[in-house]
């Protein structure tokens, strides 16, 4: 996964919705006492699934911290050389230091290697926490991992084995179109229109005109079946191309506000569209766009 310069638009859910891990699968095995250890003593999982942690969001969590203490242990196991590495909970865990904490409660588990990535995956996905990309990446390691099938992945965590051979197929995405898709740039709506296009270079190609034009989700779905020589008689099939401008604009919104912008004209009229997730998204580009 190529790193990220500037952090993806994803907005932090609730901080109070913290999860309680389902270990249906997992055997049953020792659990020690809730604990306290050095928050130095601990380190991140690197099969942790979820890769990109927003900087407010742990700004959010560390200020509830200061007020009011971490309330959830982190799940940590402790490694041959006494240190401890985290099973779940690694935004707390970086939130806790951030507000300045020395000791954070832990709960050890006993697990091996495929165990911690399994609950790891787990928690993630049932806070859905993971972007997709993420998740698909989760998916096949614990298939490679613990040679499990795609049945056996979905009894695990919970969900239709339909849901994830379709999270495993954006693994079939061109190496551009899985990043801009980490990035949130485009949706999983829009990866699978690409992955309907049937040859590479296809698959690519319907990848820039999504960003260089805007398209949203059908307009894509309907340049697709043209590259497949499947016949479209909806209007945006037969649109006449967007002006250099209209692109220019569009894309430098995009890179400016961190989010999905399109400059449309359409029977003599014209706007642009801004997509928000949701009150606090919405005010941080109100900020951007007036200077605040």
């Amino acid at each position: 996964m190529v790193e990220l310069e500037e952090e993806p638009v994803k907005v932090s859910e609730p901080i109070v919705r913290e999860a309680i891990i389902e270990e249906s699968r997992i055997e049953e095995v020792p659990v020690r006492e809730t604990d306290e250890v050095g928050i130095d003593r601990i380190a991140p999982n690197p099969d942790q699934p979820r890769t990109q942690f927003k900087k407010e969001e742990i700004e959010e969590l560390a200020a509830s911290i200061e007020k009011d203490g971490l309330l959830q242990p982190i799940l940590v196991r402790q490694m041959a050389d006494g240190t401890y590495q985290i099973i779940a909970g690694e935004r707390r865990w970086q939130a806790s230091k951030a507000a300045g904490l020395k000791k954070v409660p832990v709960r050890i588990k006993e697990v091996d290697d495929d165990q911690a990535l399994e609950l790891a995956l787990i928690e993630n996905i049932q806070r859905s926490d993971l972007n997709p990309i993420e998740e698909a990446y989760g998916y096949r390691r614990l298939m490679e991992r613990r040679s499990m099938t795609q049945a056996e992945v979905a009894q695990a965590v919970s969900k239709g084995r339909s849901t994830v051979a379709n999270a495993l197929r954006l693994l079939d995405l061109p190496e551009e179109a899985q990043q801009l898709l980490f990035e949130e740039k485009i949706t999983a709506g829009h990866a699978r229109a690409i992955l309907s296009v049937p040859t590479a270079e296809g698959r690519l190609s319907l990848t820039q005109k999504i960003i260089d034009n805007g398209l949203n989700v059908r307009e894509a779905e309907n340049l697709a079946r043209l590259m497949s020589g499947k016949k479209d008689s909806s209007a945006s099939a037969s649109r006449e191309p967007m002006p250099a401008v209209y692109k220019s604009v569009a894309k430098t919104l995009r890179e400016t506000l961190k989010t999905n912008v399109r400059v449309k004209s359409s029977k003599g009229k014209n706007k642009i569209e801004i997509e928000f997730k949701d009150e606090e998204d919405l005010r941080r580009l109100f900020s951007e766009l007036v200077g605040e």
